[in-house]
């Protein structure tokens, strides 16, 4: 299976809503590829910057390459507002993986992109500004593949090569 690496860098976001009115924001962000919690990575909380939270801080994935020529599987950047009594949702960006690949494609695999922060149907108020870049194509044997516990499933089939970044600490007894 052809897979690349992704490598995503959240640079910082700016004039976000202000959720907790009383005490200070200290927000972070949860990334997310296709929207599932079995691939979601988070940045460390910015406790300093408030409506305008600075991270710069990467994270790696490895996408398949099915993944990029559809507009089907989404990037989805969520920010919060950490709190003791449970985060606060502040708002989210997605685009399409195929999206950012093709504007990337005239760079050389790389893009810097503001996206408008969106809060439900609406755009809410702030901006995110990330980095990201595509590595090159690689083969994944299948074998490897098969050897996992999943079942070969044409749903699982583009979630396997984000997943092999992200070992199992656990193998089900089949």
């Amino acid at each position: 299976m052809e897979c690349r690496k992704f490598e995503i860098t959240l640079i910082s976001a700016n004039n976000l809503e202000d959720v907790r009115k009383i005490c200070k924001m200290k927000v972070h962000a949860r990334v997310s590829i296709g929207g599932g919690p079995e691939n979601e990575q988070r940045t460390p909380t910015d406790k300093h910057g408030e409506t305008n939270p600075a991270w710069n801080f990467s994270m790696r994935y490895t996408v398949s390459e099915p993944m990029l020529q559809t507009y089907n599987t989404m990037l989805v950047i969520k920010l919060y507002c950490k709190r003791k009594l449970g985060d606060r949702y502040i708002g989210e960006v997605h685009t399409s993986m195929k999206e950012l690949f093709d504007c990337a494609k005239p760079t050389g695999g790389s893009a810097v992109l503001t996206f408008p922060v969106q809060k439900g149907c609406v755009n809410s108020q702030g901006a995110l500004r990330f980095s990201y870049r595509f590595g090159e194509k690689v083969m994944i044997d299948k074998l490897l593949l098969a050897e996992s516990w999943w079942l070969e499933s044409s749903l699982l089939i583009p979630f396997l090569c984000i997943l092999i970044t992200h070992p199992l600490t656990h193998t089900p007894k089949i």
